[in-house]
């Protein structure tokens, strides 16, 4: 018996010995003392989006050092929000301090490979700290320059081990083939911009990217390898460029000296808002079923603070504009709609363009706030009114939430009582009821009327399309009244088709709904484009050719 035993434990050993262990993780962040423990997939039997990364993606302990939202956060905290967790383990095992070399001869890649498994994502982003020393007794953490093989025998005087150090592509590679040998999608993503802006001056010059370098770098390893990539240096940097340097400062830590690297909350919610955006525009668009579909915040916007826009001419022709946020936001939160860009088409000289849109309305609040029937007041005979409605419409009534502006669906004579939040009550119409109401009132006035269906959701145009039933009841209500219609829904998804998923991106001040200047500027055109195929070319002498 006692021989049995023996033999089993020299078995047991001499297997031990002959298993590779995974080596000790060597924390090169330089706050030695800070011990880390990275999560682990919540539900084994999900599918996972790994990330693995620096300290843009991860920051310490991933707390924001006990400083709220002005602490220093990385994406891949707020990105889980992004995701419907139920259906998806967002498993964020970035490490801050290390590089993408450092990041693999820590361990902390191996351990990561063992829970990967066939159905997985993996989204990588290094590229802050591969530059510097390759060798010293402080971090140890730089790999070579470039994509090549090229490599560098070195005794890292950090661990005291021999180490053969290789390019920044190497590593990439590496992650990406044993990502895919595990069954699991690997997608490349440059490293976010630092706030750091290229000669110019701070508040004319534009964001630095690092193309010429690791983000330059990141895409050739995933055009090479066929991964996808998402330039988050680039769509970030866009961003930044189209904030402005003040609002840019917001994105980080208010601190001295000044942090330039990690982002605050808002920063990192930015970014990961962008890496989600950028997903949708790989092949196949992977993670796409669990992506939630996070609504805008649609703030009501207080009239009494938007001043109400004069005819300039009253002796010309005007086009009036009603309308929500996604046709006039004032640049609230860098936000801009179509309608804040269209008179640069027109010839002013010969017709007034005026602007009556406010955010946050629905057809039903434009109604009864009083909004049209100032509107009404100023229009004339050989006027014209374009009037977009349908963003703000949506959901139920009586749910607070839709802070009382939801109009009912259809176009019939229907109504359902609302109590408002000072306790009186409401009869509810629906879109169809309000939108004819428009119409009727203004053709009796001598104008030519013109409904436009809504411009489409950032995460919609890609899929068939946005608002079918508010473009049905529009083009109802404009063929029984004697209006005109434009489905500019499908206008502007068709011209995002042609732009191209990236550039759309780049288009839009937040998650979903409103258009930057960029984006404003390209609906307009769109919108322009619909009103010379309407019968007759109505506008058309008022055009600039």
């Amino acid at each position: 018996m006692n021989k049995l035993l023996i033999l089993a434990l020299l078995g047991l050993l001499t297997a031990c010995s002959q298993a590779p262990l995974a080596p000790p993780a060597v924390n090169t962040d330089p706050r030695q003392g800070l011990k880390i423990v990275l999560p682990e997939p919540a539900n084994a039997k999900l599918p996972s989006l790994f990330l693995i990364g620096d300290s843009t993606v991860r920051n310490g302990r991933d707390d924001g050092q006990n400083k709220g939202a002005e602490g220093q956060w990385g994406w891949g905290n707020p990105i889980a929000a992004l995701f419907d967790t139920s259906r998806l383990n967002v498993v964020n095992r970035a490490i801050g301090g290390l590089s993408s070399r450092t990041y693999l001869s820590g361990g902390h890649w191996e351990r990561t490979l063992a829970l990967i498994k066939p159905g997985d994502v993996v989204i990588m982003q290094f590229g802050h700290n591969d530059s510097g020393a390759i060798n010293d007794n402080k971090r140890a953490r730089a790999t070579l320059a470039g994509t090549g093989e090229q490599t560098e025998e070195i005794d890292n005087m950090l661990t005291g081990q021999r180490e053969t150090v290789h390019t920044y592509g190497w590593y990439l590679r590496k992650y990406i083939a044993e990502a895919r040998a595990k069954g699991a999608l690997p997608i490349v993503a440059s490293p976010v911009p630092r706030k750091k802006w290229n000669a110019g001056g701070d508040a004319n010059g534009k964001v630095a990217r690092s193309k010429n370098s690791h983000a330059g770098w990141a895409g050739e390893v995933a055009r090479q390898e066929g991964a996808g990539f998402i330039d988050l240096n680039e769509l970030v940097a866009r961003q930044y460029d189209q904030l402005g340097r003040e609002a840019v400062m917001k994105l980080f830590p208010q601190t001295v000296p000044d942090e330039h690297t990690h982002t605050n909350l808002a920063g990192a919610e930015l970014n990961a808002r962008t890496l989600v955006a950028g997903l949708n525009t790989l092949p196949g668009r992977p993670l796409r079923a669990f992506v939630r579909a996070v609504d805008d915040a649609r703030p009501v916007v207080d009239a009494s603070k938007v001043p109400d826009e004069a005819v300039r001419n009253p002796s010309l022709p005007t086009l009036f504009i009603a309308g929500d946020s996604t046709v006039k936001s004032g640049g609230q939160n860098g936000a801009i709609g179509w309608g804040e860009r269209i008179a640069t088409h027109f010839d002013t000289r010969k017709l007034n363009v005026v602007n009556h849109a406010i955010g946050g309305r629905s057809s039903r609040t434009y109604y009864t706030e009083g909004r049209w029937g100032k509107l009404l007041a100023q229009l004339k005979a050989g006027d014209f009114v374009l009037i977009q409605f349908g963003h703000n419409d949506g959901g139920r009534i009586g749910d607070p939430s839709n802070k009382n502006r939801a109009s009912g669906p259809g176009t019939g004579p229907g109504t359902v009582e609302d109590t408002r939040p000072d306790g009186s009550k409401e009869m509810v119409h629906t879109f169809g009821w309000y939108m004819a109401k428009y119409v009727a009132d203004a053709r009796a006035k001598g104008a030519t009327v013109i409904v436009l269906s809504p411009v489409p959701h950032r995460d919609r145009w890609e899929q068939g399309r946005d608002f079918a039933n508010f473009a049905q009841w529009g083009e109802q209500v404009a063929q029984a009244g004697g209006a005109r219609f434009i489905d500019l829904t499908m206008l502007v998804s068709d011209a995002y088709r042609v732009a191209g998923a990236q550039t759309v991106n780049g288009f839009f001040s937040d998650a979903r709904t409103h258009t930057n200047d960029a984006g404003a500027t390209f609906n307009a055109a769109q919108v322009v484009a619909g009103l010379k195929r309407l019968p007759g070319d109505p506008l058309g002498a008022y055009l600039l050719r």
